[in-house]
């Protein structure tokens, strides 16, 4: 696999999840676990570009495509924006946010607000409002 760049071996199942192959067998536990049905967003990595629930998609499929975990973003413009905008309280679904915020970013760089709302409704927060997530992506779609 192709992971944040750099080609990895690992030995999976073909029944093992992508976000078991991340966190159980490469160490990269930037994608949570949570609902492990597709709600939720926390486990939200980018492969080939667009954010992909990592809980519902299997391990072989990754063979071949470019996966990016949050531990592959470094210093990008959604992350500062993040920290800028307090759109974060306790964390776990953060790296699923910004996976997806960053994708956003990159396929719909003039995204207006019906955009942006759809987007964000693929990922779940429970410990605050979506209101700082939502600045801070609009602040980095504004500079663009």
């Amino acid at each position: 696999m192709n992971i944040n760049g750099e080609n990895r071996s690992v030995t999976v199942r073909s029944a093992d999840t992508l976000l078991y192959a991340i966190r159980g067998k490469l160490g990269l536990t930037g994608a949570k676990p949570g609902c492990l049905n597709g709600d939720c967003g926390a486990c939200t990595v980018n492969v080939e570009g667009w954010p992909m629930k990592s809980c519902l998609m299997l391990a072989v499929e990754a063979v071949g495509k470019k996966v990016t975990t949050i531990e592959g973003l470094e210093n990008t413009p959604i992350q500062q924006a993040f920290v800028e905008n307090f759109a974060f309280q306790c964390g776990y679904c953060t790296p699923g946010f910004i996976m997806n915020c960053h994708s956003l970013i990159r396929k719909h760089p003039e995204a207006g607000d019906q955009i942006i709302k759809e987007w964000l409704e693929s990922n779940i927060c429970r410990c605050t409002g979506y209101e700082e997530i939502e600045s801070a992506l609009k602040s980095v779609l504004k500079k663009k």
